[in-house]
């Protein structure tokens, strides 16, 4: 791979233990839902590491959220220092960047109608995805056929996640001020991480505006989602149309999402199913 040096213009350290890296780069062009390959010779001269762009092309610089996992990303934190806030990008080691590379979930904006789901770290493509559905209905973009997107967030601990609660409350607030809710309908579900205490402070809080463990409007899910049930009325809701269905996570939830996808199809609606090599 060559060496395209890229300019990072800002690093945030989030609290889950993920760095949000913003660059900027003369001449890249990427599509909602791509990947890039990250070198840091400082760190590795060999190594480059993938990450899903979580950035969409309506922005003036690409972005990745990086987990801190292993020993390449944990030296690559230790390297922004110990400030959240400010971190001194003239401290950032020098970055190289191949790609994009493109993905099924490019696919999306063929349809007018789709289900998107995102299971643990397989929901990063969706925050480049959301973000560019957003600005191209803003923008009354012709070319968009999307008229319904279905979100769907399975994850066993929303800390993890903390950075893309972030981006759907962002979301959620410019939907809220231009008076278009109807769009975007989401579904966050908790699978695991609670305990007696997390229990007792959602019951006395059940009736508060916002979600207690997420602070969105969109109240959280306990448990898995129940596919048969959010299919079969989908396919009555969009009967004589199609559903793109769009997913990214562990192989045996990508089994159940394309065999819903097949059972609930009849001659008035069809699913067609994408599963994201992530």
């Amino acid at each position: 791979r060559s060496f395209q040096t890229c300019e990072v213009k800002k690093v945030v350290k989030h609290p889950s233990k993920v760095i949000e890296v913003q660059m900027r780069k003369p001449g890249f062009r990427a599509q909602a839902g791509q990947y890039i390959f990250l070198h840091c010779p400082s760190i590795s001269p060999l190594e480059w590491h993938p990450f899903t762009l979580t950035s969409c092309p309506e922005e003036d610089f690409f972005s990745v959220h990086i987990r801190i996992v292993g020993d390449w990303t944990q030296a690559l934190s230790n390297s922004c220092g110990n400030d959240t806030d400010n971190v001194d990008v003239s401290k950032i080691p020098r970055l190289a960047c191949d790609g994009p590379f493109g993905t099924a979930s490019t696919d999306v904006f063929r349809h007018e109608n789709v289900i998107c789901c995102g299971a643990g770290i397989g929901v990063t493509p969706f925050a480049s995805i959301l973000k560019s559905i957003w600005y191209r209905q803003q923008r009354k973009d012709t070319t968009l056929r999307i008229k319904k997107v279905y979100f769907y967030w399975i994850c066993p601990d929303t800390n993890a996640f903390e950075w893309f609660s972030d981006l759907l409350q962002s979301l959620e607030q410019q939907m809220m001020e231009k008076g278009e809710m109807g769009f975007l309908e989401y579904n966050i579900y908790l699978t695991r991480g609670w305990g007696k205490g997390d229990a007792r402070n959602i019951i006395l809080h059940e009736n508060d505006e916002e979600d207690v463990i997420t602070g969105l409007k969109q109240k959280t899910n306990f448990g898995r989602p129940n596919w048969d049930e959010i299919f079969r009325t989908t396919a009555i809701k969009h009967k004589g149309s199609d559903v793109g269905v769009f997913f990214c996570g562990p192989a045996i939830l990508s089994h159940t999402l394309h065999e819903m996808s097949n059972k609930h199809s009849n001659e008035t609606t069809k699913f067609y199913y994408n599963k994201e090599n992530f």
